[in-house]
């Protein structure tokens, strides 16, 4: 997840987060790991994972793995012989203005009539502004790649922990003021990172006017969780590792799919409740939100599926009470230091009254966080929601999956 100064804004952002339809160009594409034909009159066997073009031929398709965009709605891709056309069209909620690079084969010429910004492909290095993005570099064997990020403070990745301990990443810090000087020195050939829209908390454009190399990464924006998932093929075509992409993603879309079909024909679905107060407001997810979704496929009544768009839906506890006090289960109270019921009886007495609480069906997803309040279930969630189904399934109708070991969900007792 974006990593702001303050943990509760992002999950507040999250919850906020909304979605356009993006347009997505005809293209030949890979689906797992099956190559299309090139429509080019000739092209080399693979895209180039490594190095650059040493002789160019105009007439060569130097991309023939391709990717398709099936559930994401944010970004699309359109593909010509030596260079691609990405588009993000929501980078984060509201927004005005969509971003496009031009990502072209390193060693081929930038096109002279195609308006974005220009990025020579596949990238040598990366700097990455939001914990989302590791779990993807990892699984695309790209950890190496990895120069820098935002903090050290809040990865799980243990793969990334032992760069930061072996001196290999540095950390440049966020927001408008992140620190230029440093990233200069870095001289990173790509910096992923997100927006809001708000000045204070966007560090794309203080990066951009020092002239260096950004792209912006609108995961969070996306309320269908196969759709969320579906952006690390987005950060895959920086690196022209269409291919694996494919591969990793429709192996999470065939789980996830294959989980919530478990659910579908339940006629029993336990009531849910979401959230907690912070700063006196009880910020529950609205009906087309992310978490809404992932409930519905893990086969619960969410308390609020019918109220609300994809924002947050703010309220008051008394009105959160007079809905939810006897709700079967209590999910993601945002608080991850909440690993006991004393600790949530200390952060509000009235907590007590819940009966989902009193039956012990209190759970917080906090069941692998760093000493500094860093969580996994924000980290990887986002690109594996098949795990988060999973964790819910099992919870709220074991029988279905008696076997599965939670991963990001710990019941407080």
């Amino acid at each position: 997840m974006p990593t702001l100064p303050s943990r509760f804004l992002v999950i507040i952002v999250l919850l906020l987060s909304g979605c356009v339809a993006a347009p997505i160009g005809d293209q030949s594409a890979v689906d797992g790991a099956t190559v299309s034909g090139s429509t080019a009159a000739s092209s080399v066997a693979a895209n180039l994972e490594g190095g650059c073009v040493e002789t160019y031929d105009p007439s060569i398709d130097y991309f023939p793995q391709k990717l398709k965009v099936s559930f994401a709605t944010g970004f699309g891709v359109e593909y010509h012989n030596n260079y691609k056309i990405v588009t993000v069209t929501n980078p984060w909620q509201g927004a005005q203005e969509s971003f496009r690079y031009v990502l072209v084969q390193c060693g081929t010429p930038a096109p002279q009539d195609v308006d974005g910004a220009v990025i020579e492909v596949p990238v040598a290095d990366i700097i990455a502004m939001s914990t989302t993005y590791l779990p993807v570099l990892d699984s695309l064997g790209l950890i190496d790649r990895l120069v820098g990020i935002d903090s050290y403070m809040w990865t799980t990745n243990e793969a990334v922990r032992a760069r930061i301990e072996a001196g290999e990443v540095a950390e440049i810090g966020g927001g408008a003021g992140v620190n230029v000087e440093l990233t200069l020195d870095l001289d990173p050939a790509l910096v992923m990172t997100y927006g809001t829209g708000l000045s204070d908390y966007d560090t794309h454009p203080v990066l951009l006017e020092a002239g260096i190399p950004v792209a912006l990464n609108g995961d969070f924006v996306e309320q269908d969780p196969l759709g969320r998932a579906e952006w690390m093929k987005f950060i895959a075509l920086f690196f022209n590792r269409e291919a694996d992409a494919a591969q990793e993603f429709d192996a999470v879309a065939a789980e996830y799919q294959r989980v919530a079909e478990l659910t579908a024909s339940l006629s029993e679905r336990p009531t849910v409740l979401l959230g907690s107060v912070y700063n006196g407001t009880w910020y529950v997810a609205g009906g087309n939100s992310y978490m809404a979704k992932l409930l519905a496929d893990a086969g619960a009544a969410y308390l609020w599926a019918g109220e609300g768009d994809v924002g947050a839906l703010p309220l008051d506890f008394e009105s959160v009470y007079a809905v939810a006090a006897d709700a079967d289960f209590w999910f993601n109270p945002d608080s991850s230091f909440w690993f006991s019921i004393e600790d949530v009886i200390a952060s509000d007495p009235r907590y007590a009254d819940f009966e989902s609480l009193e039956r012990g069906q209190l759970f917080n997803n906090n069941a692998n966080v760093n000493e500094n309040g860093g969580n996994a279930y924000y980290e990887e969630g986002a690109t594996h929601p098949e795990r988060v189904l999973k964790d819910l399934v099992r919870i709220m109708h074991p029988h279905l999956l008696p076997d599965h070991e939670l991963v990001f969900f710990r019941q407080i007792q």
